[in-house]
């Protein structure tokens, strides 16, 4: 089926969900509430499954000419001895093509050419969503990839769900020299990851609860293995990210919402049950002709917004993005194909969203531990 839809927001989920709606043959517009596109951020891990969906959207052949493969990793102590393999290899071998490193803004800068090489996908810049029924009039869909505080979110599921702070504070930058190692350094409530990101760089990452300079953090990896403190001496702190690291929680109870008659209260859910919320309206008096505003599905950090310990924030929103406009191209003609559509969408991506959301979590309490000598020695068994 084709249509008119919004997309508010215009990070990885968003320009990835516009192009497949505009391959699909929708008519799209994209509206971004920064006055310029983001461009910061270092590397992160493009799955095979990720790749493959970049590749339905065109852009996969443009990220592969700056990504680099990931390959023979390890989570170490801070005496640098190796305790497990990073599963590099297995996922490599199952999937027939490695996890890819790319720093993100060439894949943002690949998603916005494969928008504009449309020429006819408005994107527009300075565009706060203040009123997302007033954007669904006339709409037959509206796309909330507006990140973990997202407007379109809160106006449809209320604040319930919303960004909470789980007490570690991240830093990440890019040295303009290779590692020696790859992998994760695992220490008593603090780790150190490093990764290649392009030829003679490396992207690295830390956290670190207590730091809140750069010098208290280079203080903290003082005597951890090389070349950990000859990174945090050689980058500037300038150019290092700082950030509080967050998630949405609680989970939400649905991905799609098909009314905005139907929205629960800011007080709370909706009255339907966990596995019903958001699709209650589901039946043609919500999703017919005479509906208040069109519907609304969200991508993302919108719809589920993790910790960054299993590298998977943005393969999901790839996948959300694909799995949306899959089941939107698919469907027949009508309110009532956008509303089969919503419903696949939700069935296919939402539990498994959350599943890994809920893992990265649970990684990241596992990872940040003092109880060192039991998480190592659990780390020592597992499958390499």
């Amino acid at each position: 089926m084709t249509g008119t839809a919004t997309v508010v927001g215009a990070g990885i989920g968003g320009l990835a969900t516009a192009i497949g709606l505009r391959r699909a043959g929708w008519s799209v517009t994209v509206l971004e509430r920064r006055t310029a596109l983001e461009r910061y951020g270092a590397a992160f891990g493009i799955h095979p499954t990720a790749q493959s969906a970049l590749d339905r959207l065109g852009v996969g052949d443009a990220l592969r000419d700056h990504a680099v493969p990931y390959r023979d990793a390890h989570i170490r102590t801070p005496d640098g001895t190796p305790i497990a393999r990073l599963p590099l290899e297995r996922i490599e071998r199952k999937a027939g093509r490695p996890e890819l490193l790319l720093s993100r803004p060439y894949l943002l800068d690949a998603l916005r050419a494969g928008l504009e090489a449309f020429g006819d996908v408005p994107l527009k810049l300075g565009e706060r969503v203040t009123d997302v029924d007033a954007l669904a009039a006339g709409q037959d869909l509206v796309i909330g990839a507006d990140g973990i505080r997202s407007a379109v979110r809160t106006a449809r599921f209320g604040d319930r769900s919303g960004p909470r702070e789980v007490g570690t504070v991240a830093w990440i930058g890019i040295a303009d020299f290779p590692s020696p190692v790859h992998g994760e350094t695992w220490g008593s409530g603090r780790f150190f990851g490093l990764t290649p990101v392009e030829p003679g760089c490396t992207n690295w990452y830390a956290t670190a609860p207590e730091a809140t300079t750069a010098e208290e953090l280079r203080g903290l990896f003082v005597g951890w293995q090389d070349p950990i403190p000859r990174i945090l001496d050689a980058t500037d702190p300038a150019a290092w990210i700082r950030y509080e690291m967050r998630h949405l929680y609680p989970a939400l109870p649905s991905f799609v919402s098909m009314d905005a008659r139907h929205a629960p209260s800011a007080a709370g859910p909706s009255a339907a049950g966990p596995s019903d919320a958001g699709l209650s309206a589901a039946g043609p008096s919500a999703a017919g002709p005479d509906s208040s505003a069109a519907p609304v599905a969200l991508v993302g950090d919108a719809a589920h917004a993790m910790t960054p310990n299993l590298g998977q924030g943005t393969c999901t929103a790839i996948l959300d993005s694909d799995a949306l406009t899959r089941a939107l191209a698919a469907a027949p003609p009508g309110p009532a194909g956008v509303t089969g559509a919503l419903r696949a969408y939700d069935r296919e991506r939402r539990r498994s969203a959350q599943r890994t959301a809920f893992a990265s979590r649970t990684l990241h309490r596992f990872m940040n531990t003092e109880r060192t000598r039991l998480r190592d020695g659990a780390v020592r068994l597992l499958p390499g």
